[in-house]
């Protein structure tokens, strides 16, 4: 059997999964999240958006995968592990968070304090090796400050429910939803994190037209790093962050930061930059 070696590294949030190829092939497919979905689905994504793309390698080429996703706690990497190794027969295949993957990409060997802030939030204390120290991000419902999900739905909240009502109809003629759309989304279809994600674009096109929202996304950052960040005790690190978030609202995210004492470093919008 010819086999030319080649490495599948995977970037996974709840939104979209990004895999470089080596060399230089690099494609995207929807999010992977095997906290949230079935073997079958993992298996059915990864078999009919990843495989049936033009250039997408012989999978007996790859010989080593690596994936860092979100919900890929130990016994959901387990489960993700013997997917890709089905799929992959040749490749040794490593699974790890999605946090593990971005304290890599933004610390390398070195200490500081890895922040993701997309979709979802989380963030973790790396010693430059592993994760020494990882606050519980507890999903969009119960935590994820500063999350793109948590900023679109306090910006929902504020918007119906505040005293923003003259900015209704700017909303809703720029984007088509209305509070029965809103309520449908989010309650009734799966995926709601993605879908109040998904207003994060809007949001940022009016952050400096309206001083309002410019305050509400300050404010999501600030919890994030009152409810997160602060325990780790360690202002002496950088923070570095990486997601669309913090690399769309870097302006936002940086005064924030500075606000409460913690120095920026790096940010970087995918992890696999």
């Amino acid at each position: 059997m010819n086999i030319q070696p080649m490495t599948l590294t995977a970037d996974s949030g709840s939104t979209k999964t990004t895999w470089a190829v080596s060399p230089g092939i690099k494609l995207q497919t929807q999010g992977i999240n095997p906290f949230h979905m079935e073997e079958e689905v993992i298996h059915s994504i990864i078999a009919q958006e990843l495989l049936t793309q033009d250039a997408f390698p012989d999978p007996k080429n790859i010989t080593e995968v690596h994936f860092f996703g979100a919900g890929c706690t130990k016994e959901k990497s387990a489960v993700l592990q013997k997917i890709l190794q089905c799929v992959f027969a040749n490749a040794n295949v490593e699974v790890g968070s999605d946090m593990l993957g971005a304290a890599r990409a933004l610390f390398g060997n070195r200490e500081g304090i890895a922040c993701i802030l997309g979709t979802g939030a989380n963030s973790c204390l790396y010693d430059g090796n592993t994760i020494a120290s990882n606050v519980s991000p507890m999903g969009y419902i119960l935590g994820d400050e500063g999350s793109g999900a948590v900023i679109g739905r306090t910006f929902i909240n504020q918007l119906y429910k505040g005293t923003h009502h003259d900015f209704i109809p700017v909303f809703e003629k720029e984007t088509g939803l209305s509070p029965t759309l809103i309520i449908e989304r989010t309650y009734r279809q799966p995926m709601p994190n993605r879908f109040l994600a998904s207003i994060a674009p809007f949001i940022r096109q009016h952050i400096n037209e309206e001083k309002w929202i410019e305050e509400l996304v300050t404010d999501c950052f600030r919890r994030f790093f009152r409810n997160n960040v602060m325990h780790y005790n360690r202002r002496d690190l950088p923070c570095s962050f990486v997601g669309s978030i913090a690399y769309y609202f870097e302006e936002q995210l940086r005064k924030t930061a500075a606000q409460e004492g913690y120095l920026i470093g790096e940010i970087k919008k995918e992890p696999l930059e």
